[in-house]
């Protein structure tokens, strides 16, 4: 089986909640699955080396307690690292089934919000009565170490892997918080959080915030607009810190906004494979901007730049992340898993955004993360939301 993904950006805002994603809200209607009947093949990649020196290791490695099936993953991880791409991810059977809940927004983990950076993962929000939010985990907080491991410069999978694991279990994180350093032992638990939230903002201005591209992103998105849209005058779409997901959820998001034409396509070894706007529109014309920053990836990119080129939406903000591949995940016969990189997509204008990403109409940047608006906590306002504010002042009702 396969499953269809645009899968998390490496800086991106997820929930870690089983330590995923926005987010790890994690970067996903559900996945496309697919029968896997296999995969044309061009040459014959010659394993004996790698055959060789596992009988090596097997027969004269000192400890005779060698461990085949750690054996076997190590492989496996060697394979993917050949690659050279971040996005290409081998995940052991027990890894691939944590990742399996959280592509259904079930998490356990911790309950964080986390964007990503060449720095160290730096903490945007915690969701309320979590394992993080009880334990004082604050926004502005910096992760330095998971455990005894540094994760300077880590993708958003990777740390999930470290954040993630079985309910009941600990996990130690280093914060650096301004000039201290603090030290947290949190214990997981099963978290399962919505990937959208909404609210009224303004003058009756419906605000809509897609943390993450998960399987009940599009049932969730509908009923925000079904419920917030009567009565509003404009909207908000806020994809900041989005890390991406599903693609078939960004499909159905467009589509609430745009009422015929391509919403992407995707290129790959099989050619390309244009997608079109489908028949719900749930907001084809109310007034609208959409929010973005350099944690915007992937899917949510998807979802901004179609809009821009639709001419159906202005981007406030900044340059978002610039993702354009789309990932596969294909299970092996152990149950393990390999998140492969099969495409890239494009456009509808046919433009790529990897390695670019997209360029705001109108630029305006934040000065700290923790002034970004919080939809669940409403009360506490937006006065230093200053992408937000700008977003309202290009909106009737504003």
């Amino acid at each position: 089986m396969n499953l269809r993904v645009a899968l998390r950006g490496g800086a991106i805002v997820l929930i870690l909640v089983v330590g995923f994603v926005a987010g790890l809200y994690v970067d996903q209607a559900y996945p496309e699955y697919v029968p896997y009947i296999g995969h044309r093949s061009t040459s014959r990649i010659d394993l004996t080396q790698v055959q060789e020196a596992a009988r090596l290791i097997q027969a004269d490695y000192v400890d005779s307690n060698v461990d085949p099936k750690k054996l076997s993953h190590g492989t496996v991880q060697g394979l993917v690292s050949s690659l050279g791409d971040p996005y290409t991810i081998y995940f052991d059977p027990e890894q691939y089934k944590r990742l399996q809940q959280s592509y259904q927004g079930k998490y356990t983990g911790i309950g964080i919000y986390l964007s990503f950076s060449t720095g160290y993962p730096a903490v945007t929000g915690t969701v309320p009565g979590s394992p993080a939010a009880l334990a004082g985990l604050k926004s502005g907080d910096q992760i330095v170490k998971v455990g005894d491991k540094d994760i300077k410069g880590v993708t958003a999978d990777q740390a999930t892997a470290l954040i993630q694991g079985p309910e009941g279990t600990k996990v130690m994180l280093t914060i650096l918080r301004g000039s201290e350093t603090l030290t947290f032992t949190i214990t997981r638990a099963q978290i399962q959080v919505p990937t959208v939230r909404s609210a009224t903002v303004g003058n009756h201005v419906l605000y809509v915030r897609i943390y993450q591209f998960a399987s009940n992103t599009s049932t969730e998105f509908s009923a925000a607009l079904k419920n917030g849209l009567p009565g509003s005058t404009a909207m908000v779409l806020d994809l900041r810190g989005d890390p991406g997901g599903f693609i078939s959820a960004a499909d159905d998001v467009i589509t609430q906004f745009v009422t015929s034409g391509e919403t992407f396509e995707t290129h790959g070894r099989g050619g390309v494979n244009r997608h079109q706007v489908g028949s719900q529109h749930g907001a084809p014309t109310v007034p609208l901007v959409v929010l973005v920053d350099a944690n915007s990836a992937s899917a949510a990119e998807i979802v901004a730049g179609s809009l821009q080129v639709h001419q159906r939406a202005k981007l406030v903000g900044t340059t978002t992340f610039g993702k354009g591949s789309v990932q596969e995940d294909f299970v092996l016969s152990d149950g393990s898993d390999l998140h492969l990189t099969v495409e890239r997509w494009f456009l509808p204008n046919g433009q790529t955004i990897d390695h670019k990403g997209l360029t705001p109409d109108v630029t305006v940047t934040i000065a700290n993360p923790t002034d970004v608006f919080d939809v669940a906590q409403p009360s506490q306002g937006y006065a230093k939301d200053t992408q937000l504010n700008a977003a309202l002042g290009l909106l009737p009702g504003g």
